[in-house]
C-alpha cells in the first residue's frame, strides 16, 4: 500500500490519540508490526507552536519514516500555515483531523464539529492541500461517519476530499454524538470504499485478530487503524499481521518480553518528557500494560504514588518478576464475542513486520 510515493510495510496503522502516540509509542508500536503512524494532532494556531507541549508532540527524532502529523484546526488559512510548518520541520505525510469527538476541541469548531459545516470543512481540505502540494507532500483526512445519527455525510466529504487531491481516507464508524460509546458500524466505512479510488482505512472497536479479519472483509478497507486496543498492548499489530497471513494466533507475550519492552518505554517516555512530567504521565502507560493481568488493579494504585522515575521502573520490574514466578506469558486475551469466524481472505496483502524487539487549539 502506497500514501502518495510512501511503500508502507503493511496495512495495520495506530490511530492518533491525543496524549497517547508520541514518539515512544509511535516507535514501540512500529517495532511490534505497525506499518504505519500518525502522530497525535498538533494545533493550528501560530502562537501555540513553540510551546514545549507543541514541541513534544511534533517530536520524531530518530522514527522510521514516513513521518506523519496530524493538524486541527477551524480556519483554512491557518491550517494551511499549519500543514507548511510542519513540512518545514520534516513532516512527510499531514493528515487532517475531522474526527476527534472531544469537547474541548468540538466547542471551537474543530475536529469532528467541521462535518456539521461542510462548506468549511471543504475549504480547509482545500487549503491544505494547496500548501503541501508544491513540496509533494500527501494530504489524508480521518474523520467520522457524521456528526449524529440522522447526518451522516462521511460519504459526500470523502467524495470531495478526493477531488480535492486527499489521498487516503480513515473513517471511524461512529458519529461524533456517539463518542466512544456503543459500536462502531462499519456499513458507511464499506459505502466509502465502495464510493473512492484512493485507499480508505477503516477504525473503531478493531481490537482482535478475528475483528481485524471481519472488519477487512466487510468493509473492504485498504488498511485498519487501531487506537485504544494498542494502549498497553502494542504487540496486537504482529498477533494481527500473523493472524491474517496464517489464520492462526501467536501465543501471548512472555513475561520477560514485556517486562522489557514496558522497561523500554519507560526510558524512552522520560527522555522526551523529563522526569517531573515523564513520571506523571507514565503512570496510564503503566495502567495499561497491567490492567489484565494478576494483581495489576493493586499494583497500578501503588505505582501511581511512586514520585520518581528510578522507583517507577524499579516498582514495574519487581511486580513482573513477581508474575514471572508463577507464569511464563500473560494471559490469553478474551477473544470478541461478536467476531465473525471465516476464513475469508482479506481483500489487502498483510505483510508481516518481523519482530525486532528481542489539545489545545
Amino acid at each position: 500500500m502506497f500514501i502518495g510515493p510512501f511503500a508502507l510495510a503493511n496495512s495495520l496503522f495506530v490511530a492518533p490519540m491525543a496524549g497517547v502516540t508520541d514518539r515512544p509509542f509511535r516507535q514501540l508500536c512500529k517495532r511490534l508490526g505497525a506499518g504505519y503512524a500518525v502522530s497525535e494532532m498538533v494545533t493550528s494556531r501560530r502562537d501555540l507552536w513553540d510551546t514545549l507541549k507543541t514541541s513534544r508532540r511534533a517530536n520524531h527524532d530518530g522514527e522510521p519514516g514516513p513521518i506523519a502529523v496530524q493538524i486541527a484546526g477551524t480556519d483554512a488559512a491557518m491550517m494551511a500555515d499549519a500543514a507548511r510548518y510542519n513540512v518545514d520541520r520534516g513532516a512527510q505525510i499531514i493528515d487532517i483531523n475531522m474526527g476527534c469527538p472531544a469537547k474541548k476541541v468540538c466547542n471551537q469548531w474543530a475536529g469532528s464539529a467541521l462535518m456539521q459545516d461542510e462548506a468549511l470543512a471543504l475549504s480547509i481540505i482545500d487549503a491544505v492541500v494547496q500548501a503541501c502540494s508544491p513540496s509533494g507532500v500527501p494530504v489524508t483526512l480521518k474523520m467520522r461517519t457524521g456528526w449524529c445519527q440522522s447526518h451522516k455525510n462521511a460519504l459526500s466529504i470523502a467524495l470531495a476530499a478526493q477531488d480535492a487531491g486527499v489521498q487516503m481516507v480513515t473513517v471511524h464508524g461512529r458519529t461524533r454524538e456517539q463518542g466512544y460509546k456503543g459500536a462502531a458500524e462499519y456499513d458507511t466505512v464499506a459505502a466509502v470504499k465502495a464510493a473512492l479510488h484512493i485507499p480508505v482505512v477503516a477504525n473503531g472497536d478493531i481490537s482482535s485478530p478475528e475483528k481485524a479479519l471481519e472488519v477487512l472483509t466487510r468493509t473492504g478497507a485498504d488498511a485498519i487503524m487501531i487506537g485504544r486496543a494498542a494502549q498497553g498492548q502494542p504487540w496486537i499489530f504482529r498477533e494481527i499481521a500473523h493472524f491474517l497471513a496464517t489464520g492462526e494466533h501467536l501465543a501471548p507475550p512472555l513475561l520477560s518480553e514485556v517486562k522489557r519492552l514496558l522497561i523500554e518505554h519507560l526510558h524512552d517516555h522520560y527522555s522526551l518528557y523529563g522526569e517531573f512530567s515523564g513520571v506523571r504521565t507514565a503512570r496510564k502507560h503503566i495502567g495499561w500494560y497491567v490492567r489484565e493481568l494478576p494483581g495489576g488493579e493493586a499494583f497500578r494504585n501503588s505505582m501511581n504514588a511512586l514520585e520518581d522515575s528510578a522507583s517507577q521502573v524499579a516498582a514495574v520490574a519487581a511486580y513482573l518478576d513477581r508474575l514471572s514466578e508463577r507464569m511464563d506469558r500473560i494471559p490469553a486475551r478474551t477473544r470478541d464475542a461478536d467476531a465473525v469466524q471465516t476464513t475469508v481472505t482479506p481483500s489487502v496483502s498483510i505483510t508481516p513486520t518481523p519482530d525486532r524487539t528481542e489539545v489545545a487549539l
